[in-house]
Order: C-alpha cells, then sequence, then structure tokens
C-alpha cells in the first residue's frame, strides 16, 4: 500500500492511501474511532479486483482538520474531492463505507451521481438521527452541554446509565459509549467528529431519486446484534432503491467489515 497522500484544500489535509491493481477504482471510508488500516486485509483480499484510495477521516489517522469546530459543508467536502479525483484522473468509481464512513460515502455520492457506479454501505451512519448526535449538534446551548460532558465523561456516562436503567437506550450502546470515551484523546474527537460533521445529513428520499436516477447500485450491509445501526432503520431506506440488495448478517457492529467482503465480488 502506498500511504501518505493527501488532499489539501482549505488548509485541511485530507490522507489516503492507493492499494490493489485492479481495473475499478474504489474509495473507501473507515469507522469512527478506527484509521484506514481497519482495511488493510480487505484491500490485499481484492487488491486484483479494485485500485484502493483507502481514507483517513478528519480528527482520525494523519487527517488534519484546520477549522476548529467550524462545520465541514458538503461544498467543501465536493470541492476537496474533486480535486482528489483530478489528481488521480479518475473518471467513474465505486465507493463504500463503514459506520460513520457511510456518512462520506452518501455525501460524495451526492455531489458526483454521475461517477458512482456501485455503492457499499456497511452498517451505515447517516440512514437515521441518533439520540446523542442529536444532542450533540442542535441546538447550540445543548452542544455546549454535550462539550461540558465530554470534559468531564461522569457526567456523560452517569446520564447513558440513566438512559439504560429506564429503557431509553441499550446495554451495548452504553459499553460502546465508555470504550469512545476512556480518554481524553477519544473524547476529544468524539465532541469534533460530530459537531464537525453536523451539516453531512441527508433527505433520505431526495438521495434515493438521485440514487435511482443514476442506476447506481447499492449494496447495503447490517449486522443482526448491532447495537449502534439498528437493521429496521437501515431497511426503510432500502426499500426506497430500484438497485439494492440488502444484507443482514448474524454480526454485531465492528465485526462486519470482514465479513462484507464476499459482497464485494459479488459472492455471499
Amino acid at each position: 500500500m502506498v500511504r501518505d497522500k493527501f488532499v489539501r484544500y482549505n488548509n485541511n489535509s485530507l490522507h489516503y492511501a492507493q492499494a490493489g491493481d485492479g481495473d475499478v477504482p474504489m474509495l473507501i471510508f473507515h469507522g469512527f474511532g478506527q484509521d484506514m488500516t481497519v482495511f488493510d486485509f480487505f484491500t490485499r483480499s481484492l487488491a486484483r479486483r479494485y485500485t484502493f484510495y483507502v481514507f483517513d477521516l478528519y480528527f482520525h489517522g494523519a487527517s488534519q482538520w484546520a477549522h476548529g469546530e467550524s462545520p465541514l459543508e458538503k461544498s467543501e467536502w465536493k470541492e476537496t474531492m474533486a480535486l482528489f479525483l483530478r489528481e488521480n484522473k479518475i473518471e467513474t468509481f465505486a465507493i463504500a463505507g463503514f459506520s460513520l464512513g457511510a456518512k462520506f460515502v452518501l455525501a460524495t455520492l451526492e455531489a458526483f451521481p454521475a461517477k458512482v457506479t456501485d455503492t457499499f454501505l456497511i452498517a451505515p451512519d447517516g440512514i437515521s438521527t441518533s439520540f446523542w448526535y442529536s444532542m450533540a449538534t442542535y441546538p447550540p446551548a445543548l452542544r455546549k452541554f454535550f462539550k461540558s460532558m465530554i470534559l468531564r465523561p461522569e457526567r456523560f456516562l452517569g446520564l447513558a446509565r440513566f438512559l439504560n436503567k429506564t429503557g431509553l437506550t441499550d446495554p451495548g450502546l452504553i459499553r460502546f459509549a465508555e470504550y469512545q470515551m476512556n480518554s481524553v484523546e477519544k473524547r476529544n474527537r468524539v465532541y469534533l467528529s460530530w459537531v464537525v460533521f453536523r451539516h453531512l445529513t441527508f433527505n433520505l428520499s431526495s438521495l434515493a431519486a438521485l440514487i435511482n436516477a443514476n442506476n447506481i447500485k447499492v449494496t447495503i450491509i447490517v449486522g443482526e446484534y448491532d447495537k449502534v445501526i439498528v437493521p429496521r432503520n437501515v431497511k426503510r431506506f432500502a426499500k426506497k432503491l430500484k438497485l439494492c440488495r440488502l444484507e443482514i448478517l448474524p454480526s454485531g457492529h465492528t465485526g462486519l467489515i470482514n465479513q462484507s467482503l464476499p459482497y464485494f465480488v459479488g459472492e455471499g
């Protein structure tokens, strides 16, 4: 894998690597708390089929966001990716993302629908909005309260456990939150990712119409036991799509990445 390539736009640095030598270019985005290396097994296994461009999201890996808590706008993402496509002489491409990375898949698809041939969404964020995401981003007063809980995690975890006792959230989500909040670095990444990416939201009916109008093939893979991305929320979106394959695997959240590999070659 050729690492340490960057798309530099508006003082930001988006880190990516190129891997494989297949005929089909594929852009691929990891989930929250990961970096591009989570796809190493993936890119080795499918190196003859795809030429992968594997990205680090901002606040992850070697990518750098230069604008504090200011949101990443869809227009800026479009300009960043347009520069990337020009630099790499890519005309059409497949695209894939896991969890949080699916937001960047959908933003890229929305920006370049005529260039996207196939889309793979693994436990996709961006299809529905969680309670925690809403609290972190809207309105400013709640965002300030959420930031205070990032700095004092006992507040966050106390609230999470209260919601668990009242049946408003799942114990699996509590364990996920505890893992993502167990250091200052992780807590800052939680806050900045949720706040900076808050404008990456989508009108799903309009997005489905765009996908259908451009005959984009979509494969959606979710885990039956996933507590982070619940399958029922994804099913509603899948029903809107003309060329969609929905697979529900006997898996939790993070295990889906490698389990999804056969579906990238039309197997499974």
